[in-house]
């Protein structure tokens, strides 16, 4: 999901399990403008970093332990990523994904959208 800095979703995209973070993440940033993107470690890759970089904007990304040339980011707006997750954290049910078919998880991710930009 892709969050503003108010943790307000603007996209998302629904992805198997197993999918790693960092894979649907470049079709979330397309088109995209802002001064930095925040992420957690997970989202730590060279061609992401390469994408963020095109829009002008700066990596706030925590660099993962087994890169060899750790990358620094800025601690202070790294703080702001907590209003990001409440987006997530707000409804427990799209935070863990109860819903067996996509349809009705889907359905619900609309809604709690709609309940979080209303508020």
């Amino acid at each position: 999901m892709l969050a503003d800095t108010f943790g307000r979703p603007l996209r998302f995209r629904i992805t198997p399990g197993q999918a790693s973070d960092i894979a649907s993440a470049p079709a979330l940033l397309e088109g995209q403008r802002g001064k930095a993107v925040l992420a957690d470690k997970a989202y730590d890759g060279n061609d992401l970093r390469s994408q963020i970089a095109a829009m002008d904007a700066e990596a706030v990304i925590p660099s993962k332990r087994n890169r060899k040339v750790a990358i620094p980011h800025d601690a202070l707006i790294y703080k702001h990523r907590n209003q990001i997750e409440r987006c997530f954290k707000h409804f427990r049910r799209f935070a863990t994904r109860y819903d067996r078919r996509i349809i009705h998880f889907t359905g619900f991710v609309h809604l709690a959208a709609a309940m979080i930009w209303l508020r």
